[in-house]
């Protein structure tokens, strides 16, 4: 008999802007943004707190031809402020869903969103509502990768859920090769050695030196999520 209850309490779910888009070139597609609040949804009516960290790439690559030649910096901003854009959309579609989200950037727009503030952040999870972090880590040179890695880590995830667009890791391009098997569970060095390019390396020694797992899952695949939270077998485990 499986157990009913949830294999994790606590959650951090790492989307990336490309994953909004669906099939669109870019910007958000309303279908694919429902889909993924119905998801969350599931997984918080089974007790489970979940906060969010979105990236800006479905915005941002939209206007990346016009970053060519920018300053790193600049450009890295760029992006953080379209990550906000993300959290507000992700937000209004979990309120419109009966879920109560709360957005947090790390770059100070206080008309628009709360700022980070880590103790308000905990309260809000423990009261069972979505807390969005916004505008990655605050800082250019930092990937959403990395602001999911430090905001799991300070918010005492148990996992840090890695929503893509395939189902796990594989040993090969499974588009590619027939016979590319995926990986159930993998060592953090043994992801590193092997170079599969789950997250960043600043990312991933994070995770690792926090002892925070990363599960790696199709978002896009009907109930996975819950599936995950459920301790099933779906998607690739990292863990040390």
């Amino acid at each position: 008999m499986t157990d009913p209850r949830p294999a994790h309490k606590r959650i951090l779910l790492k989307l990336s802007g490309e994953a909004l888009m669906g099939d669109d070139a870019f910007g958000i597609n309303r279908a694919t943004i429902v889909r993924m609040v119905e998801q969350v949804a599931e997984v918080t009516h089974l007790g489970v707190q979940v906060a969010v960290v979105i990236g800006g790439g479905n915005i941002f690559r939209g206007v990346a031809g016009g970053s060519v030649g920018m300053d790193r910096a600049t450009a890295d901003y760029m992006g953080m402020l379209a990550t906000v854009m993300n959290a507000l959309a992700l937000a209004d579609t979990m309120d419109k869903a009966g879920l109560t989200a709360r957005v947090m950037s790390a770059i100070a727009i206080e008309q628009v969103v709360e700022p980070y503030v880590r103790p308000k952040a905990l309260q809000y999870l423990e009261e069972g509502k979505v807390v969005i972090f916004a505008a990655g880590t605050g800082n250019p040179f930092f990937t959403t990768d990395t602001a999911a890695a430090l905001r799991g880590a300070e918010m005492g995830a148990e996992v840090v859920l890695k929503a893509t667009k395939v189902d796990g890791v594989y040993t090969a391009d499974p588009k590619k090769d027939p016979a590319a098997t995926r990986y159930t569970q993998l060592s953090f060095d043994e992801a590193m050695a092997k170079n599969l390019g789950i997250m960043d390396a600043t990312a991933f020694a994070l995770c690792r030196d926090q002892n925070l797992p990363v599960k790696v899952f199709s978002i896009f695949k009907p109930g996975a999520l819950r599936r995950v939270v459920m301790g099933e077998d779906e998607g690739t485990l990292v863990h040390v």
